[in-house]
């Protein structure tokens, strides 16, 4: 009998790791549903419509201000309804989100199973970040299916006591989307704007970071931008007003940074492809920017996925502006060293993780 599995997710990170699997799962014949939360809102539907994926069911739970609090006990709430009228055999949730946190609580309370994508990253401290360290693991608390991307991934799940039997090393889903998202033909203004320069592409909303840590991170930034006449930044900004603010108050009067709304998936993916590095406090970029050869600097202390601290292509500089100003001076300054360290490498896997997961959970 062919298991009924249904899909959760709510934030855009998600969509773009699951939508992979989505289309796998319906190429091998699966009964598949698909339940949004709407934790991001609008920022969902683009890669929904990219992917061509019609949801079964939309939670709305998205509202202005919305806390912690407000998700958790929203979702919860709202999909018990779903999950007692589908009664699937599996929940397939993703990641570190609040939605996967709430939908996996809620999957234990009714002794329903759940599948986790993208398991066993962990920094070892829970409060960083936050709160994806505490989701990730109360998640793997209630999984019986444990999808790891790497084994250092499966290591970690061992030492938490999960079963061997029940963790599966597949690579990671983002490297069958970016498969699907990079044109060799691509062409957007801002990129015309940046050409002939070296350009930065910058991401940074993270919320422990909102405040002073993101003011210290763009005044070495803008001391950069300062220095280097033959530098660009391309920052698409993330909806926070808090964010929004910092960023104007620091980069005011300067012409070479491009504060930006959100990209979709696919041009976020190509204007990766045609940065010199990145900047970010995010976690999904770590995996991407390695399959496509470009080093990036994390605005952070920790990071739970240190596969690409061991290559050179990622380094923490963390919040400090000094050191955001001298990790950004020493990519610019030492082309050998960037030459050595911005070479293409599969820590991810090959783009077929979607393909394992589908066979696995089906078959």
């Amino acid at each position: 009998m062919m298991r009924k599995i249904l899909v959760v997710f709510g934030t855009r990170p998600e969509a773009i790791k699951m939508c992979p699997v989505i289309h796998a799962l319906k190429s091998l014949g699966g009964c598949v549903k698909v339940c949004i939360t709407g934790q991001h809102g609008d920022m969902l539907n683009e890669i929904l419509d990219i992917f061509h994926i019609v949801p079964d069911y939309d939670l709305k739970i998205m509202k202005p201000n919305q806390s912690l609090f407000d998700i958790t006990v929203n979702i919860l709430q709202k999909i018990e309804i779903i999950l007692k009228s589908e009664l699937p055999d599996i929940v397939l949730v993703h990641g570190d989100t609040s939605t996967a946190f709430s939908s996996a609580l809620a999957c234990f309370y009714l002794k329903i199973p759940v599948g986790h994508v993208e398991a066993g990253l962990r920094t070892g401290e829970i409060y960083s970040p936050f709160p994806e360290e505490f989701n990730r693991s109360a998640v793997s608390l209630i999984s019986q299916y444990d999808f790891a991307p790497t084994e250092l991934a499966q290591r970690n799940l061992i030492k938490e006591g999960k079963k061997p039997e029940q963790i599966y090393v597949t690579g990671n889903t983002v490297i069958d989307t970016l498969n699907f998202t990079i044109k060799a033909n691509y062409k957007h203004k801002e990129l015309q704007w940046s050409a002939g320069s070296r350009l930065i592409l910058m991401t940074a909303h993270r919320r422990e970071n909102v405040g002073k840590p993101m003011e210290n991170m763009f005044k070495g930034i803008r001391k950069i931008l300062d220095e280097y006449p033959d530098v660009k930044i391309i920052y698409p900004i993330h909806p926070n007003p808090k964010v929004l603010t910092i960023a104007n108050k620091i980069f005011q009067n300067c012409e070479r940074i491009h504060l930006i709304n959100p990209l979709d998936v696919v041009s976020f993916h190509n204007f990766m492809a045609r940065s010199y590095f990145i900047l970010t406090d995010s976690g999904g970029i770590q995996e991407e920017a390695p399959s496509l050869g470009k080093p990036v600097l994390i605005m952070r202390n920790s990071t739970e996925r240190p596969e690409g601290l061991n290559t050179g292509i990622l380094r923490l500089v963390g919040t400090d502006s000094e050191s955001v100003y001298h990790g950004c001076k020493t990519l610019l300054d030492d082309k050998n060293k960037y030459a050595r360290i911005s070479q293409k490498t599969n820590l991810y896997g090959n783009g077929n993780a979607s393909e394992k997961i589908a066979q696995i959970l089906l078959t």
